[in-house]
């Protein structure tokens, strides 16, 4: 019994040690970057994670100013909030009716989604479609672009959360005389916060991620989200990385707190169809 306490023990010891490295290896850069982003030109480019002699806060005035941020973050906004709230309410209503038939059909489309989570990206084909229909360099083109590319991630995960939301509640909505989509809107979409929560966190954070495809799809810079903004902002000050530091915490920010209130119902969506599905 003793040994088997002493076995525990080291278990448990060694779980919390492996914790704490993991965390160590994502907050040290974190640390560093952040008290470097408040540094002089000459202690930032030492790069070391002591505290600033003097703490220089008009170093995010200055790459606001000069990063051109303002526009930039408007950008990734608009990218970012309406793709990931077209991703939700797409992926829920197209989940939604997969998961309550039992065909072959339905299966087979269901698979033929997921299909895409596998399948690259041909930017090449994909330019000269956008272009043929006048989306090529248009925010539009960019909203529609990530609506499609991140539908099928969104119905995978989802999938399996619609095995606990009960089909009574459909039948109950068809006997009293309610159409499909007020079915879907009034009824089962209420329920269906903690999925809706985490597909829209998941998507946000691929959308504002992403850099290779602004890269192909925008060519006017009064356009471009605030990754590109930050790479012709490195291009034209790569000598002063106190700068470059505060670009890159103005970047992460909105990520950082948007899945700081959110982690409870991203944990809650992931894990709910566990068991179901």
């Amino acid at each position: 019994m003793k040994s088997r306490g002493w076995i525990k023990l080291v278990q448990a010891v060694l779980r919390h040690i492996i914790a704490l490295m993991l965390s160590a290896a994502v907050l040290v850069p974190m640390y560093m970057v952040l008290v470097n982003s408040f540094k002089t030109r000459r202690e930032g480019n030492l790069m070391h994670m002591t505290l600033p002699a003097e703490w220089l806060v008009e170093n995010y005035s200055t790459v606001i100013e000069q990063g051109k941020l303002v526009s930039s973050f408007f950008n990734s906004c608009l990218y970012a909030f309406a793709g990931s709230v077209g991703v939700v309410f797409i992926a829920a209503l197209g989940t939604w009716v997969l998961s309550r038939r039992t065909d072959s059909l339905a299966k087979g489309i269901y698979l033929f989604i997921i299909v895409g989570l596998f399948l690259p990206v041909n930017y090449v084909t994909l330019i000269k479609i956008m272009s043929a229909i006048g989306l090529y360099g248009t925010r539009v083109g960019m909203i529609l672009y990530y609506l499609g590319a991140n539908a099928a991630f969104s119905v995978f995960v989802s999938y399996g959360y619609f095995g606990n939301v009960p089909r009574e509640l459909d039948e109950a909505a068809v006997i009293d005389g309610v159409g499909p989509f007020r079915t879907f809107i009034s009824v089962i979409f209420p329920l269906l916060k903690p999925i809706c929560v985490t597909v829209f966190v998941l998507t946000f954070i691929a959308i504002w991620s992403d850099f290779t495809t602004p890269l192909y799809l925008i060519n006017k810079t009064s356009l471009w989200p605030m990754n590109l903004a930050i790479y012709n902002f490195f291009g034209r000050y790569s000598q002063q990385w106190n700068l470059v530091f505060a670009d890159i915490m103005v970047t992460v920010l909105p990520v950082f707190v948007i899945y700081l209130f959110c982690q409870k119902q991203i944990v809650s969506g992931l894990t709910s169809g566990a068991v179901k599905g």
